[in-house]
């Protein structure tokens, strides 16, 4: 029954369904926390502070742990793997609801960030290898607005399961990672290389695309132009998208200024934060121009990813100075105060006009997640995809956690000078202009990425010569 339904339509869009759902459960994993960091530090006696650098250090170590799960998965069957990773993030998320002490949520978290590792770089190259080029910013567009969803997913539940209990939303969530894992089961075992036009043919007759990575690819991978560009600009890209982890702060922090109480206005930092990210949904628009510009120029991705970055700046400096008047019934239900947040975006001009300018901003940034998934996998063979995708996630990783980790002493060291919830403004203002340098260097990788496509393209129709 499994080979006669392996490999047909059906059993293909169930594969890409489960993997981009996974991606997306990742996320909501990653995402439960900063919404909840005051009633976790206070319930373990910390700082709030403390629990947001758990969250960076979640970072770091998915990004490492990804690294040696890329190398293993570009060598080996990666199905296992992909099973094995989410029954790890799974058992360190209900590890975390039932730790008692920081270290003991501490070492849940960690447990959770290596297995996180295996299904967003194991995930990617499997998803590269069922698209092909023409159409894959588009599809690599759903893969990333899944994470985003994911995150969205996770600050929202976070913040309505876990205003009472915040130990609820890690119970619920490594039940469905149990779930996700028994879904693994079922997939279609996806050929390497099989979308690549080069190859077509060649696999269609019967070869086999067995080439698999080696230590003495590394300094190949490491010499290719565009790959210098794609890694590096995640150091300074995702220290701008890190300090966004702490929206839902922000705006709880302007809640209990207008004098609501602090479970109030976690579900209200909560549902801004939400509404405010909203915009991402358009990264499928922003694949959509990758893939029509760069059928015109080889160029065309990384050119858009540019103009995008650059371009959200001045919107985010906006979105985190406009004053908003929250006007929702103190002391209510999540499900109140959650109705009461949506109203206000058509009877509160400031709300309106502050989910505008997010959307807008969310959407320009949003270009740069499908052109860069596109872009390593137009300038690397598929064996190296994995093992790249996981070299950038590595730096985006040291990025990302520093972005968190010193956006939170940024706000404890401005306090002093702009009062609550003025330094959290001030803060993630001045973080954003790191996406002024991820901008240079997308328009750097533009003018690389036409030469490394083509070696590409030469190798592997070489390569199919050699498996008729």
């Amino acid at each position: 029954m499994r080979n006669a339904w392996g490999g047909t339509a059906a059993h293909r869009l169930y594969s890409v369904v489960v993997f981009v759902i996974l991606a997306s459960l990742d996320n909501v994993a990653i995402g439960l926390v900063p919404p909840l960091y005051g009633p976790i530090a206070a319930d373990l006696d910390v700082p709030q502070r403390m629990i947001g650098l758990v969250t960076a250090a979640t970072f770091l170590v998915s990004a490492v742990a990804a690294v040696i799960w890329a190398y293993v998965g570009d060598r080996r069957d990666r199905k296992p793997l992909l099973m094995v990773g989410t029954l790890l993030w799974a058992a360190g998320t209900g590890g975390s609801a039932l730790a008692t002490s920081y270290p003991g949520f501490l070492a849940a978290q960690l447990l959770a960030a290596v297995g996180l590792g295996a299904v967003g770089s194991v995930g990617f190259s499997v998803v590269t290898d069922l698209i092909s080029p023409r159409r894959r910013g588009l599809v690599m567009s759903f893969w990333g607005l899944s994470q985003g969803v994911g995150t969205l997913a996770g600050t929202l539940t976070g913040g309505i399961l876990g205003a009472v209990d915040w130990r609820r939303p890690f119970l619920v969530l490594s039940v469905v990672g149990l779930a996700a894992t028994a879904a693994y089961l079922f997939t279609f075992d996806v050929r390497r290389g099989q979308s690549e036009p080069e190859l077509v043919d060649a696999l269609a007759a019967g070869g086999d695309y067995d080439y698999r990575i080696t230590r003495a690819d590394l300094p190949r991978i490491l010499a290719r132009r565009t790959n210098h560009w794609l890694i590096l600009q995640g150091l300074t890209a995702q220290a701008a998208f890190g300090s966004l982890v702490w929206l839902p702060v922000l705006f709880a922090e302007r809640a209990q200024q207008q004098g609501y109480s602090a479970a109030t206005a976690v579900v209200v930092g909560s549902v801004f934060a939400t509404l405010f990210q909203l915009g991402g949904v358009f990264s499928i628009v922003g694949g959509l121009i990758g893939d029509w510009l760069q059928r015109r120029t080889a160029r065309g991705r990384a050119l858009v990813a540019a103009v995008g970055i650059l371009a959200a700046v001045p919107f985010y400096l906006v979105l985190f100075f406009v004053p908003i008047s929250i006007q929702v019934p103190d002391g209510a239900g999540a499900g109140t105060v959650v109705r009461a947040v949506l109203g206000s975006v058509f009877t509160e001009p400031t709300v309106g006009f502050s989910l505008l300018t997010a959307i807008v901003a969310l959407a320009l940034t949003s270009a740069n997640s499908p052109n860069w998934f596109a872009l390593i996998a137009d300038v690397n063979p598929p064996e190296h995809r994995g093992t790249v995708y996981s070299l950038g996630n590595l730096v985006n990783g040291v990025g990302r956690a520093a972005g968190n980790g010193l956006v939170g002493v940024a706000f404890h060291g401005l306090r002093a000078a702009f009062p609550p919830p003025l330094n959290y403004a001030v803060g993630l203002a001045a973080f954003q202009l790191f996406f002024v340098p991820t901008g240079i260097m997308y328009w750097l990788a533009s003018r690389t990425s036409p030469r490394d496509i083509e070696q590409v393209q030469a190798l592997l129709h070489t390569r199919a010569d050699h498996l008729r």
